[in-house]
């Protein structure tokens, strides 16, 4: 029997294909990280002992790096299993726990025509394309060029040009044995029983076609290019292939395109994830012209279940923001939530990366924030609680909030973080009030009455609409980490310490972005059998990670951190590295541990928690003063002046 692409996909969404795969064979624990869905076996069509077949839950598909094959789930079951495709369908439907369809006359046919409108939509996007690199296209080809698009950039998005006609697509179709019916179910005239001759839809407009999950054209969107056009943006109405609030723009290609972190970015719009992806960001989509939907909201977490969702720097990509957020939230549940990144004021993607280069977009995606972050900014922004009515009317609004959470588990933790930022924010807010009092008996602000030690005050959380956008998108500083920096010099310069510290190189916690981006680069490169340092750094340096790699090289060669670098014998990097490993993993736990002492002396200021703030604080400055003796890597030793 014919099954619907609809139901095979869902059936593939809701089955991992490592577990489809994993019951034929052994994963590899050295290069498998299944966290991430990133899967690593021998391979089961053809004998051999080093693992090179690989496959990614992400994408759904596998491929044998040493004999190539590759596939789907049906496809593995299928070629491996030898069994037909309608008995794979039916065992992944099963594991699926989604009934097999009964046959349904109408819906073939319905299929079938919709196959029909899939190629009068192609022609169409070929009859648009034709028509940008025709005569009447200059003006289309001058825009484009004038937004700095490559004409690599315009094939690969298939970029076109509707011409200032009313019917020449029409005819063009016509011409090709198309008929009426389907044209105008395809959406590309405007028809009507007040209109006596259709007409087409798009006109004078660069044309962006988009696609399906499949990567097939279903509508278009038009950029008009004349100023008197009361719509600048025009998309294609909904129709049988096309329902614009279940579409994301460049969903397919996003979807094979994510980086090793797993994650999706959400724009506002075409043009930004055009430019970002010329600009090398692969993993970019947006919704249609209109605020995301639940629909599209599903589309993400399928692919990530954390995806940052970017807002222009302007006052209404914040309220875009806080529309977003109002329909994630109800939503959230493990694994399934959003990080949110503002540009700098009166920047969209598009500007930043021609200004400022793809680095400037790195630094705004590293300073994403999280849910809970962006609702408390919004609700306590250029807000004055100096009352208890005040007061009151916060905590009521934030419990508004969180009860609209469905999961009970997330509800609850919610409730627990907003309650510790209010009881945070509501002491520094009493402190300013007795501070401009002048009373309190002689109390200080800040400082706990009879106790003569200080108060943990967050009030700091609560800030103006300003300030809270550039807290999002500038980084606290702009140099890398030293100790990061050294250490993933050391992995790359040593490729051998990757893999006798595997589990812990493989976890490693950075702070630095652009660090975490290396580190990434690291591991996809031993997951390639790249052992030794120039095959490491080739494969670093054609994921477009060599610039990183040289900052963090030259901030070494500075600080003369020698045993870190290329020349250095293995077994000085190895004592230096264990080293440098036990300090940094040190103070990273401390550090956490000292936000959690922090915010317990905050909510909770007994003599207990304030001993156990400072025991962690004495803990935290021995590890300091440790690092410092010994500069990182041992530097004291007495060879730090080798060449």
């Amino acid at each position: 029997m014919r099954f619907q692409p609809s139901f095979l996909d869902e059936i593939r969404d809701r089955v991992p294909i490592s577990a489809v795969i994993g019951t034929r064979v052994t994963w590899d624990r050295r290069k498998t990280n299944a966290p991430r869905g990133d899967f690593w076996a021998c391979c089961p069509f053809h004998g051999e002992k080093s693992p090179s077949f690989h496959c990614e839950d992400r994408k759904g598909r596998y491929h044998c790096f040493g004999c190539g094959v590759s596939g789907d789930h049906f496809k593995f079951l299928t070629e491996l299993d030898g069994l037909s495709f309608p008995e794979a369908v039916e065992r992944i439907a099963d594991m699926a726990g989604v009934p097999m369809p009964a046959r349904d006359v109408v819906e073939e046919r319905r299929e079938r025509e919709r196959a029909s409108l899939h190629d009068v939509m192609e022609m169409a996007t070929k009859f648009f394309q034709g028509r940008l690199q025709a005569a009447d296209g200059a003006k289309a080809r001058a825009y484009l060029r004038d937004r700095g698009l490559s004409s690599v950039t315009q094939q690969k998005f298939r970029l076109g040009y509707a011409p200032d006609s009313r019917n020449a697509l029409k005819e063009f179709l016509a011409s090709k044995g198309i008929e009426k019916a389907q044209i105008e179910a395809c959406g590309l005239v405007v028809f009507g029983s007040d209109i006596p001759v259709s007409y087409d839809r798009f006109r004078d407009r660069v044309m962006f076609p988009i696609e399906d999950a499949r990567g097939k054209v279903i509508a278009f969107g038009g950029r008009a290019l004349s100023p008197d056009v009361s719509a600048k943006y025009l998309n294609s109405p909904d129709t049988e292939l096309f329902h614009k609030g279940n579409v994301l723009y460049n969903f397919a290609r996003a979807r094979k395109g994510m980086g090793r972190e797993g994650t999706v970015i959400a724009v506002e719009g075409y043009m930004d994830v055009i430019a970002l992806a010329q600009a090398g960001f692969d993993n970019v989509v947006a919704p249609l012209g209109t605020a995301l939907t639940e629909n599209q909201l599903e589309l993400l977490w399928r692919m990530s279940g954390e995806p940052v969702l970017c807002f222009d720097g302007d006052k209404a990509g914040l309220k875009a923001a806080w529309r977003a957020a109002d329909l994630v939230l109800p939503m959230v549940q493990a694994g399934h939530t959003a990080r949110f990144a503002l540009l700098p004021e009166g920047k969209d993607p598009d500007d930043l990366v021609k200004s400022e280069g793809p680095d400037a977009f790195k630094a705004v995606l590293g300073e994403a924030r999280p849910l809970a972050d962006l609702l408390w900014m919004r609700e306590t922004s250029g807000g004055v609680f100096d009352t208890p009515e005040r007061r009151a009317e916060l905590e009521k609004t934030l419990r508004e909030l969180t009860n609209r959470i469905k999961d009970e588990s997330v509800r609850y933790h919610y409730a627990q973080e907003m309650r510790d930022r209010v009881l945070n924010f509501f002491g520094s807010q009493r402190g300013r009030a007795q501070q401009k009092q002048g009373g309190g008996g002689g109390k200080r602000f800040g400082e706990q009455r009879g106790s003569g030690r200080p108060s943990v005050a967050a009030g700091r959380l609560a800030v103006s609409e300003s300030l809270a956008r550039s807290a999002m998108v500038k980084r606290a500083s702009g140099t890398m980490p030293l100790r990061e920096a050294a250490i993933m010099v050391t992995l790359v310069n040593h490729p051998m310490l990757v893999d006798e510290h595997f589990e812990h190189v493989e976890r490693l916690d950075l702070a630095d972005p652009d660090l975490r981006l290396l580190h990434s680069g690291l591991i996809d490169a031993v997951a390639h059998d790249a052992e030794e340092r120039h095959a490491v750094v080739a494969h670093i340096e054609q994921a477009g990670l060599g610039e990183i790699w040289q900052r963090a090289t030259a901030l070494v060669r500075k600080a003369r951190i020698w045993p870190a670098l290329e020349d250095a014998a293995l077994e000085d990097a190895r004592d230096a590295f264990g080293q440098a490993l036990h300090l940094h993993r040190s103070a990273r736990t401390l550090h956490k541990e000292l936000k959690v002492a922090e915010s317990a002396l905050a909510t909770d200021p007994t003599d207990e928690n304030y001993r156990h703030l400072v025991e962690i604080q004495a803990q935290f400055r021995d590890v300091q003063a440790t690092e410092a003796l010994i500069e990182g890597f041992g530097i004291s030793s007495g060879r730090s002046d080798r060449g």
